[in-house]
């Protein structure tokens, strides 16, 4: 036995030895991108090489996983991100200098001399990158289809290239239909590769130079310096510009190039490393390779960035850039849409109030309520972002993030029912304060090594608020060096800050468990009380009226910094760790008064004690504080002027820089939102 046991663990061991290293396998699209591949590759064995004839089949294979990696434009990020691709953008391309720039401008680029305007173009000859690139496509083409230059009805009518074509005398738009209008212009294949000398930024300038186009769609960098005076740009008031003159005088600004691949944080994470990783050979130029351009990168790219976690196409592109993209390529959708405004529910016990409600909401057959949920708040925000939800009501760290992506605050809960019928433009606001049991002997300077309950992180009392006093206190990013452990829901599993939750309560199999929903009983002010009184934790972190609606008030303490004893729960006003506004419904901005209308008129039937008993907006049956706090008497419209900072007010915008100081307290939604800004200002 002993022989057979040796060769068996040799063996093992030499297939152990013989597995090959994790390599990453780049997609290229052309001979000359194919050359530069294989000398990186020669610099950096970490990479290998595969070839495909367009972009369009490198994202099969990354699908597929015959590749692993492609730098592509924004246009193909879009395509890259949909549901039968599934892929995310990892890294982008930053061209600034000095500070970091990971936008550029798309511009219209003409002769000097030539005496046309933006207006003018119909029938001129035009040259663009490729088709559904940004700056050669869909930012020109959805600008000109905007602002009633090129007529287009939408799909329904006829495709949008067929509209381009009947503009235009001629074309060369690589990718386009072989033998079509948009072809007519190009000097090689038409392919969406550099085997067409017009494709790209460089071809598209070298079709305008030829004098085979009158116009180039391209980006503001691909003019070279020493032709810059012999050209102009084309602006959207019919006037013209300097090339230099593109921040005034642009068609609009796109995200950076970015490299796409699966979702898959180990790969992404190799991908990243191999990068950064290369030594003795220039990732950013193609000379070499020359007359090539912009090989595997731009060649304007000053270094690589790496995109928060979780970006996804529709994070990366912004929801400006999105909207122009679908309208050139979704059919226009005929008819009135629905009615009704689509709520965002949490967790189950959330949407079965929503349901009801919606059930509630039908006159005349027509529902005024419908519908959609989310596991978390955050992925609510981004179905509000992508018109897959309408509106959700969120606490106030929440309508920081809301605001960081877009959305706008449109109505605020009112929790005093004597300023529900006032005119006055009277908030309502509530209190942060740090409850401990009166038995504890606790104080605020005692806190350091006990056990805390938070509502969840990036909530206002529960997180935002004290963790930003502690930060300030200790300047100590790593909070589980001050709390030993703690129960805060939306935390990642297996830290210190998911040790004390509850879950659900089943016995086994309880994926409710730290879950930033109304499913884990410690989340929520009654979650996080609850936590305090179940002896889960020493202190809760919660809102004033939290306790004193408690039926062991009189058994509970408030402790606050600078205090050295704890106070009655009624001593708030002066025992409370900052004064914090309430709860407000988010939004976007295009709907707003839509929302504002609906939700007045739903609160006149269903939110007093004299409406409809069938329903009350303001009551919750299977929990508490379900789509809206249980102590909210009325909502309040908020201003359509008032900006998200103004609702939050001074003192807490200050609060949440300060925290955001800890990049770790920052939500991926919002690092993912204020990564870039690249939607029109």
């Amino acid at each position: 036995m002993k022989p057979l046991l040796l060769v068996a663990l040799l063996g093992c061991l030499a297939s152990v030895f013989a597995s090959p290293v994790a390599k990453v396998k780049w997609c290229v699209k052309s001979n000359q991108e194919y050359r530069k591949c294989t000398d990186l590759a020669a610099a950096a064995p970490v990479f290998t090489c595969v070839k495909k004839e367009s972009t369009l089949e490198c994202i099969v294979a990354i699908k597929a996983g015959e590749a692993d990696a492609i730098t592509v434009d924004g246009g193909d990020v879009y395509t890259a991100g949909l549901n039968n691709y599934d892929l995310r953008p990892i890294i982008v391309e930053d061209y600034g200098d000095q500070t970091p720039d990971t936008c550029y401008y798309a511009v219209a680029v003409v002769k000097k001399g030539t005496q046309f305007g933006i207006r003018d173009l119909a029938g001129k000859k035009s040259c663009h990158t490729g088709l559904g690139k940004s700056a050669g496509w869909n930012i020109p083409i959805g600008r000109l289809v905007s602002m009633g230059i090129i007529q287009w009805a939408g799909v329904e009518d006829k495709p949008v290239e067929e509209a381009v074509g009947s503009f235009f005398q001629s074309s060369c738009v690589p990718g386009a239909a072989k033998g079509s209008k948009l072809c007519k212009l190009c000097s090689g294949d038409c392919s969406r590769s550099h085997s067409e000398p017009y494709y790209d930024y460089s071809g598209a300038f070298q079709c305008l130079a030829d004098g085979a186009g009158d116009v180039a769609f391209v980006k503001h960098l691909t003019v070279p310096d020493s032709e810059k005076s012999k050209y102009e740009l084309l602006c959207k008031d019919n006037t013209r510009a300097p090339i230099d003159s593109y921040k005034s005088c642009s068609l609009g600004r796109v995200p950076a190039h970015a490299v796409i691949s699966r979702k898959d944080p180990q790969l992404a994470e190799l991908i990243w490393n191999s990068i950064n990783g290369v030594q003795n050979f220039n990732r950013f130029s193609s000379e070499a390779y020359a007359p090539a351009k912009n090989l595997m990168f731009k060649d304007s790219t000053k270094r690589l960035l790496r995109l928060p976690a979780n970006t996804d196409s529709f994070l990366f592109l912004g929801a400006d850039y999105m909207s122009t993209i679908r309208s050139l390529k979704k059919e226009q959708t005929p008819g009135a849409a629905s009615p009704a405004i689509k709520w965002c529910a949490v967790g189950h016990a959330e949407t079965s109030k929503c349901d009801t409600w919606s059930i509630n909401s039908v006159t005349d057959d027509s529902a005024s309520i419908e519908c959609q949920n989310a596991p978390t708040v955050d992925d609510c925000l981004k179905m509000i972002m992508r018109k897959e939800a309408d509106a959700m009501a969120v606490d106030g760290g929440q309508v920081y993030t809301a605001g960081k992506c877009g959305l706008v605050p449109a109505m605020v809960e009112q929790y005093d029912s004597n300023l529900c019928s006032s005119s006055n433009d009277k908030s309502s606001s509530y209190f942060a304060v740090a409850v401990v049991k009166k038995s504890s002997g606790l104080t605020w300077s005692t806190l350091k090594g006990k056990r805390s309950c938070h509502t969840g992180v990036g909530r206002t009392a529960g997180w935002n608020i004290p963790m930003g006093q502690i930060y300030k206190q200790t300047s100590d990013c790593n909070f589980a060096n001050f709390f030993s452990s703690g129960c805060a829901p939306g935390s990642e599993p297996n830290t210190p800050f998911c040790q004390q939750c509850k879950g659900s309560g089943k016995a086994v199999g309880d994926e409710a468990k730290c879950k930033a929903s109304a499913d884990e009983l410690y989340y929520g002010y009654a979650g996080a009380l609850r936590c305090l009184l179940e002896d889960a934790g020493d202190v809760a972190f919660v809102k004033h009226s939290t306790v004193l609606s408690s039926s062991e008030v009189d058994n509970l303490r408030l402790i606050c910094p600078g205090q050295a004893n704890s106070v009655p729960a009624t001593d708030y006003e002066q025992c409370n760790l900052a004064k914090v506004p309430a709860h407000a419904v988010v939004t976007r901005p295009e709907i707003r008064n839509e929302v504002v209308r609906i939700l007045l008129d739903q609160q006149t039937k269903f939110g007093t004690s004299e409406s409809d008993p069938t329903f009350r907006l303001f009551h919750s049956e299977n929990g508490n504080n379900l789509l809206f706090k249980d102590s909210t008497k009325c909502l309040q419209e908020v201003s359509a002027a008032t900006t998200y900072q103004q609702f939050l007010g001074n003192e807490f915008m200050v609060a949440m820089s300060s925290l955001r100081h800890c990049s770790d307290t920052t939500p991926d939604l919002e690092r993912s939102c204020t990564f870039h800004s690249c939607q029109e200002q």
